[in-house]
């Protein structure tokens, strides 16, 4: 392998739209950080993420995801949207207003695997590339061959592009020249592997309405509003509820606070493919949503592996925050009619969270209007959201 010929692979992949290209050593993660992963795991920090668990030794050690791998190929691609789309919007989280990355990169990263082929002979058996689904920890190899560092809300932070870069793995039996860590900062930070350029600053950590930030780098995601409106498909903890605040799918509050974002700017977006039509969407539009209409509005998109129950039910806790101080009027009326239209949904998980939002909302007026929903209920978890709206006393 010659300098000049990764040189050339390099400028492939900056001509096929990765914003960052790196070459990272296939070693073992180190001892520290492994340890850290375990710990995390062994204390509930994935909560039913199980694939997290199963994958425990393969994360930690490339060799075990492919034999002989001897370099990885680390890429980014910055998704920070138009400022003005980044700033009109909350309740979506920003790498959500594309169509799915997983399906964009995945084109990418195929025609990566023929540039590999092509330039340095290699066999389609020879490399193994992931966005987001393989047993690779992503965020550390980007630490390691100086795409950033790792900040305290644990995401990988570029002195470029803040902490907007979805980042994809090609693992290789070809050897590469690695590209060096990031100079400076933190020394003890940097070999712990988390914090190394954040200084003092815990912004992130403070800024969690649900403080999942238990300690720089760790995040208990049972706490996490992303786990809890996109990968739990459970009932979502009341307790936790009026902290989502208007949040529809996942969370951006540690990501948006960090200073680093002052560097960030528009990427090229080669790869993905906008999707911002639907932040225009108001919560009357998705509370009387069907599933064939959110099959259409979302289709192609991150949103629609919630499935319609879950972005339903996702939209009642938000009506129950936003809406429950609200002025009596047409507008929260007609939020209040479409939550009881939901309380009557074929689907429990929505009729759970319907039931909470509009005690939520209505006060004394709700057991009137969800008195007939709930002489039909036989759902035990919703008959327990009727039971604390009594407890609360409708107040």
């Amino acid at each position: 392998m010659t300098r000049d010929g990764q040189e050339l692979f390099r400028a492939d992949l900056f001509r096929e739209g990765f914003d960052e290209v790196r070459f990272a050593p296939a070693a073992a993660v180190p001892q520290v950080h492994a340890q850290r992963f375990s710990q995390w795991l062994d204390r509930g920090g994935h909560a039913d993420m199980a694939w997290m668990e199963r994958t425990r030794d393969k994360r930690v050690d490339p060799g075990r995801v492919l034999s002989g791998v001897r370099s990885i190929v680390v890429l980014g691609v910055n998704y920070w949207p138009d400022r003005e789309v980044a700033r009109r919007q909350k309740t979506w989280a920003k790498y959500a207003l594309y169509r799915d990355y997983h399906d964009t990169m995945e084109k990418a990263l195929k025609r990566a695997g023929a540039f590999l082929e092509q330039r340095f002979g290699a066999a389609s058996s020879d490399y193994r590339y992931y966005v987001d689904t393989g047993p690779v920890m992503e965020r550390g190899l980007a630490a390691r061959c100086g795409l950033g560092f790792q900040g305290k809300n644990g995401m990988l932070i570029s002195r470029t592009h803040g902490n907007w870069l979805f980042l994809a793995c090609i693992l290789t039996r070809l050897d590469f020249v690695p590209d060096p860590p990031l100079k400076g900062g933190n020394p003890i930070a940097a070999a712990e592997g988390v914090g190394r350029f954040c200084g003092t600053c815990r912004r992130c950590i403070d800024a969690c309405p649900t403080d999942a930030i238990t300690e720089p780098g760790m995040v208990d995601a049972p706490l996490c509003i992303s786990y809890q409106t996109i990968e739990n498909k459970d009932v979502i903890p009341r307790e936790l509820r009026p902290s989502i605040g208007e949040r529809l799918f996942g969370c951006d509050i540690c990501l948006d606070v960090c200073p680093w974002n002052r560097f960030a700017r528009t990427g090229r977006q080669w790869i993905l493919e906008q999707r911002y039509h639907f932040a225009e969407l108001t919560l009357i539009d998705l509370l009387t949503m069907t599933p064939e209409t959110f099959s259409e509005v979302f289709r192609q998109t991150p949103i629609k592996r919630l499935k319609w129950r879950g972005l339903m039910r996702n939209a009642c806790v938000v009506a129950g925050n936003v809406c429950r101080d609200r002025e009596e009027g047409a507008e929260k009326e007609s939020v209040l009619d479409a939550l009881v239209a939901l309380a009557g949904s074929g689907e429990w998980l929505v009729r759970a969270h319907a039931v909470w939002a509009v005690y939520r909302i209505a006060h004394g007026r709700a057991r009137d209007r969800l008195r007939a929903c709930r002489r039909r209920e036989s759902e035990p978890r919703v008959l327990r959201e009727y039971a604390w709206a009594e407890e609360a006393g409708d107040s």
